[in-house]
């Protein structure tokens, strides 16, 4: 919601394969993806995507309740470019925009 409000086209999928699918279709700047989805889990998710050729430069944020070390480690091994732990914060959110907008990914 905050996301729209500042402007952004957002999308929104319910599980696994609609997060996939959408994303494939949409081919989106930045996902948001949560770990603990039905059907395809997060990491499974973003290994489908990273293999997508159209996908390789999509910055993908794991949104997660899972905030362990090893939660960290599987989110890297499975493609994301960063972690952030529920509640995240809009100013965590705000500076991955401005490294996405200069077409970097930290």
């Amino acid at each position: 919601m905050l996301l729209r409000a500042s402007g952004h086209d957002v999308r929104t999928a319910h599980d696994g394969l609609s997060a996939v699918e959408t994303a494939i279709a949409y081919r989106p700047n930045v996902v948001l993806l949560d770990i603990g989805l039905p059907g395809l889990n997060g990491y499974e998710v973003a290994k489908r995507l990273r293999q997508n050729p159209n996908l390789k430069n999509t910055v993908l944020i794991a949104l997660t309740g899972y905030g362990q070390d090893t939660d960290r480690q599987a989110s890297q091994q499975a493609g994301f470019d960063h972690h952030l732990v529920k509640p995240a914060r809009f100013d965590q959110l705000k500076k991955i925009r401005a490294t996405v907008q200069e077409g970097l990914k930290v």
